[in-house]
């Protein structure tokens, strides 16, 4: 079941961000929840509770919220956990920076940032140069819950990476409320714990992580980076909790190398799940749905020539999508080899299980803007040597075109559809929805060990 949509739902702060001792974070959490346990005799203010529903810990690598909350442009919890609050916070002080407002992180904006914190050395901003506040109550976003949030109030363990000497951990807690999250009298809130410090600091307090994690619930490990069990804090949570989710698209310096590092983390018996094969969910529906016609049934076993474009800068989709469909097939990957050009062309050489060769071309489209996910698919192209196979199809997005999908399929005629994305791609409510329906994918599982049997083929 999809969720709602996050826009307008009012959040309520129990505490705001709390610096603690790490041997009091529970107890702090509890005195919260001691004060918000009844309701007033009038009714005019209900009781709060904790949501005994599953943690969630977020590993964040990425800064951006932690130095927007230090100058006070966020207010928010410190979860590593995007969304309107954290975007309006960004236009904001770009809107102070004088930067473009486009609410997107980026490491130009990082870098002024840095250069703000270090130059107030942790003072709190109350001048942006034109007589109002630096902090304007998260401009738009106030009193908007994310995503994850609003539908899923539950603890949130977040872990924040720094750079620098290593001086200990640090923690915050806090807890909010998303008030459409009730029972009877009783708002079903969510609590923050945020620890702080260097990698080796972090890794050193893995197992009181692991002990924050609440009983006998569901854990779910948000890594937002490349997983790998040769780092200890990853491997030992991903151990503890129950699954692990990543975004592939947040692969850019390797990005097939960090998706056989997830397909062989399944061969471990490790529950994961990738936002951004959620995000192929409308090109593999359309590639089936133009097959579905009784006359073209049979015409999915001619298709022996596979063309995939998609922006460049991240191939994880193509890839995935490839191994979808050779998995949906019956494919079996025999050769790979790549071109060194502007569209770093790869040929993938396959073999159906009745001997037919089948030729896969994936192809990098240099776009000028890339969107809120690199490496979308631009368009797809299925047809078949076998000139008389009524096969020939082709998908192209809807934002992007069909861009050399155009040609035609010689004496085939091909069918051409469009590709409407989802209405929102974000990892924060693609992860809002995959916590509805928590489970083992077996697609995925199934699609991924074809993809990693095409990356173990050495070029």
């Amino acid at each position: 079941m999809a969720i709602q949509s996050p826009s307008l739902v009012p959040l309520q702060s129990l505490q705001a961000p709390k610096d603690v001792s790490l041997s009091e974070i529970e107890a702090e959490l509890a005195k919260i929840w001691q004060s918000y346990s009844a309701a007033s005799d009038d009714g005019t203010t209900l009781s709060a509770t904790r949501a005994a529903t599953f943690t969630l810990v977020v590993y964040e690598p990425e800064e951006t919220q932690q130095l927007l909350a230090a100058l006070r442009f966020y207010t928010g919890p410190i979860d590593g956990i995007g969304g309107p609050r954290t975007e309006a916070a960004i236009r904001a002080a770009q809107a102070n920076l004088g930067m473009r407002l486009d609410g997107k992180a980026s490491p130009a904006l990082l870098e002024k940032l840095r250069e703000a914190v270090a130059k107030q050395k942790g003072a709190i901003a109350t001048d942006t140069g034109n007589g109002s506040s630096s902090y304007a109550l998260d401009a738009a976003g106030a009193g908007i819950a994310d995503a994850i949030a609003t539908q899923n109030p539950c603890r949130i363990i977040s872990l924040f990476p720094v750079a620098g000497d290593d001086e200990g951990v640090t923690a915050q807690v806090s807890a909010y409320c998303p008030i459409n999250k009730r029972s009877r009298n009783s708002l079903v809130c969510g609590e923050y714990i945020m620890l702080k410090g260097t990698e080796r600091a972090l890794e050193r307090v893995a197992t009181m992580v692991s002990s924050l994690v609440m009983g006998e619930l569901p854990s779910i490990l948000w890594w937002k980076a490349t997983p790998s069990t040769d780092q200890d804090l990853f491997d030992r949570l991903s151990k503890t909790c129950t699954a692990v989710a990543v975004d592939s698209s947040y692969f850019m310096t390797d990005p097939e190398g960090d998706l056989l590092k997830v397909a062989h983390l399944i061969q471990s018996q490790v529950q994961v799940s990738d936002l951004n094969w959620r995000r192929l969910a409308a090109w593999q529906e359309l590639t089936a749905e133009a097959f579905d016609a009784p006359e073209r049934r049979a015409a999915i076993r001619e298709v022996d020539r596979v063309v995939i474009d998609y922006e460049k800068g991240n191939s994880t989709q193509a890839l995935m999508f490839l191994g979808w469909l050779a998995s949906r097939l019956g494919w079996e990957p025999v050769s790979r080899s790549k071109e060194d050009d502007i569209y770093e062309l790869q040929r993938i050489h396959l073999t159906a299980a009745d001997g037919r060769e089948i030729e896969a071309e994936l192809a990098a489209i240099p776009t000028g803007d890339t969107g809120e996910v690199t490496g979308d698919l631009v368009s797809l192209k299925l047809t078949s040597t076998n000139l008389d196979a009524d096969c020939c199809t082709v998908l192209c997005s809807e934002t992007t075109g069909c861009m050399r999908m155009e040609a035609g399929g010689g004496a085939q005629t091909c069918r051409i559809n469009q590709v409407t994305p989802l209405d929102d791609q974000k990892a924060e409510t693609l992860l809002g929805e995959q916590l509805q329906r928590l489970g083992q994918d077996v697609l995925f599982e199934e699609s991924l060990a074809i993809t990693a049997k095409i990356l173990a083929i050495a070029v």
